[in-house]
């Protein structure tokens, strides 16, 4: 029996950034997972099969969303498109005919082996698929293809006038939370509890992946020193041994990477499509494992 299919939804609109070719080849090592981009950037050189561009641009785009959703979408800033995330799907239900889950995420992202994360089992029992342990996050979500998924966006609160509104709010991570998960900061125990009478917190799941941030015992959020790709398997120098689905380069990029030139981070040119490297605040190199 195949897998569940998964498609990823992302617009992306401006210039590609710098690590692009090794986000591509994340992309390339899903081979049995697809990508649909809509942008003005321009389509990669050797870009994977799995992953399709469609051109247009800013402007247009944004005529598409305001058509489909019946808002007046447009922002000054491509940014604004992150709060839309959890609208994706439903903005995109024709270019998700026939797939079973659909995905919103970042590409300032480097890609495990997503299947081995998310497995057909893992897929059965829930709609959602968080990856941080109390929040939707934004560079990964995967949602079931379904209508009531698809219209799950709907339940922020005037989420019409927020959409429409041009300044940034971090809708896709806040507010699209709440949709699922409540009283994120109360005990555990009684946040557990009381989910079980939430239909939405029943059929999702929140677990940290460790992508941004590892959670460590004592309850610190720490930024791991380097991360591996060894044939595929993605692991971190906090986490030993444990295979994790994805890097989310939040952190190097916002504080480490805007120091440097490029040219300077991402080593040989060939190194994005060996099967080994290491990354980290410095940059690619190539692994010493």
């Amino acid at each position: 029996m195949n897998p569940p299919s998964i498609r990823f939804v992302i617009p992306y609109f401006g210039r590609w950034p710098f690590w692009m070719r090794f986000f591509l080849e994340g992309c390339r090592r899903n081979p049995d997972i697809d990508w649909l981009l809509f942008t003005d950037c321009g389509i990669p050189e050797n870009a994977p099969e799995n992953v399709r561009f469609i051109e247009l641009s800013f402007a247009a785009y944004c005529q598409w969303v305001s058509a489909r959703l019946g808002i007046n979408f447009h922002p000054e800033q491509a940014y604004k498109l992150c709060d839309i995330k959890p609208a994706l799907g439903y903005i995109h239900a024709d270019e998700l005919e026939g797939v079973d889950f659909w995905a919103f995420g970042d590409i300032d992202v480097i890609y495990g082996d997503l299947r081995r994360y998310f497995t057909a089992e893992r897929l059965a029992k829930k709609d959602l698929f968080a990856t941080h342990h109390r929040r939707i996050s934004g560079h990964l979500c995967l949602l079931r293809n379904t209508a009531r998924m698809r219209e799950a966006f709907m339940r922020i609160p005037h989420w019409q006038q927020r959409y429409a509104n041009p300044m940034h709010q971090a809708l896709d991570e806040g507010a699209f939370s709440r949709v699922f998960i409540r009283h994120k900061n109360w005990p555990e125990s009684l946040r557990l509890f009381l989910a079980r009478f939430n239909v939405w917190s029943r059929r999702s799941e929140f677990v940290e992946s460790h992508s941004t941030f590892t959670l460590l015992a004592d309850g610190r959020r720490v930024v791991a020193k380097r991360w591996f790709l060894q044939e595929g398997r993605l692991t971190n120098s906090d986490m030993g041994d444990t295979e994790l689905p994805y890097l989310h380069f939040l952190v190097w990029k916002n504080e480490r990477w805007t120091a440097h030139l490029p040219d300077g981070l991402l080593g040989p040119k060939e190194l994005a499509f060996s099967s080994s490297w290491e990354v980290s605040e410095a940059g690619w190199r190539k692994s010493d494992l």
